[in-house]
């Protein structure tokens, strides 16, 4: 799974490193690049909203049969099927929406925290060599052997490169034109003052590192409890602990990675919400429900347009025959009796 994931964040770090090519700063490249497979990924998320907006229309008359047949549960589940068929929900429509786009951001979350391999595409056996080298090093095992490896590289190859060398031939590891692109990324990782290859639990307050896990908790926490009200879903119970716990959750890992990784949860978490928030003034409950309607007045005004017209005459109340032979005539025409002499004659 972790080779499929490379193997996708190896595929986007060519967006991600042209990004850093225009511009020169990690942070905005960031951004960019996290715009950019927003908008790849736009009609997944159009496809998510269209049937969250479902879902909300459908739970609301759920819970109108749900009260009307209170007490007669099996009438109610039967009621919910029928609602289900006539406004073509399925319980498992929205999975594949939010299935797709989850593999990719999890490939673009491995072209951020690898970025030698997936950004720079270096080949895999050298940097997994320097790392190795470098995990013997006392005081370093636990920083270069965890999953971040490749970003404290990055942060101390000025510093490193001159020991990483062949154990075989002692030549040096990474030639000079990759040294001198590995040197040129690790510079572009100022923003805003952050130095985005050290983590907020080693830097020190003044360097204001600790506000990247603060903001992953706000953004996090308020986009998800704004678009649970415009949904119209409430907030209690379970999901109260959720929206609170996964934040939480996720800023304390973004306390103690490096600045980079929390920075990408941040740029995602807000280019997300703007995108959710525009959705949702073109695919809202309330909408899809007029468009429904519209659409079913349309359709029922072209099935009595195919109907044959019939020419139904006047009313002429029965007091009112005989006095007027010549009009009655022309309303009721007298029908030929085959019975008769005359029409046997001819």
């Amino acid at each position: 799974m972790l080779d499929l994931f490379n193997l996708i964040g190896s595929l986007f770090g060519y967006i991600l490193f042209a990004a850093f090519f225009v511009v020169k700063n990690f942070g905005i490249s960031i951004i960019l690049f996290t715009l950019i497979v927003k908008l790849l990924l736009l009609p997944f998320s159009v496809k998510q909203q269209k049937s969250m907006a479902a879902n909300a229309r459908f739970q609301k008359k759920q819970r109108e049969i749900m009260e009307r047949y209170g007490n007669d549960r099996m009438r109610a589940q039967q009621e919910v099927q029928k609602l289900m068929v006539k406004e073509n929900v399925s319980a498992t429509a929205g999975c594949l929406p939010m299935i797709a786009p989850m593999f990719v951001m999890l490939g673009v979350y491995y072209s951020v925290i690898n970025p030698l391999t997936n950004t720079l595409h270096i080949a895999a056996d050298k940097v997994n060599t320097a790392l190795n080298a470098l995990t013997a090093i006392p005081g370093m095992g636990t920083t270069m052997g965890g999953n971040y490896g490749q970003i404290y590289l990055l942060k101390y190859f000025g510093v490193l490169q001159n020991h990483l060398t062949d154990a075989g031939s002692g030549a040096q590891l990474f030639s000079n034109t990759e040294a001198a692109t590995i040197n040129d990324f690790a510079n572009g990782f100022n923003f805003l003052g952050w130095d985005l290859l050290a983590s907020p639990n080693a830097s020190s307050f003044a360097s204001l590192m600790w506000l990247i896990p603060v903001f992953c908790f706000i953004t996090s926490v308020g986009s998800m409890i704004v678009m649970q009200k415009m949904n119209g879903t409430p907030i209690k119970g379970c999901m109260f602990v959720f929206i609170f716990a996964m934040p939480l959750f996720s800023a304390w890992i973004a306390f103690n990675v490096p600045g980079a990784v929390g920075f990408y949860w941040i740029a995602s978490t807000v280019l997300g919400f703007v995108q959710s928030l525009l959705l949702n003034i073109f695919y809202n409950a309330s909408i899809i429900e007029a468009r429904t309607e519209a659409h079913r007045i349309v359709l029922r005004r072209q099935q009595e347009a195919e109907v044959a017209y019939i020419d139904v005459p006047d009313y002429v109340a029965p007091s009112q025959i005989g006095k007027n032979k010549a009009e009655n005539s022309e309303i009721y025409p007298k029908k030929k009796n085959p019975k008769s002499k005359k029409n046997r004659k001819s």
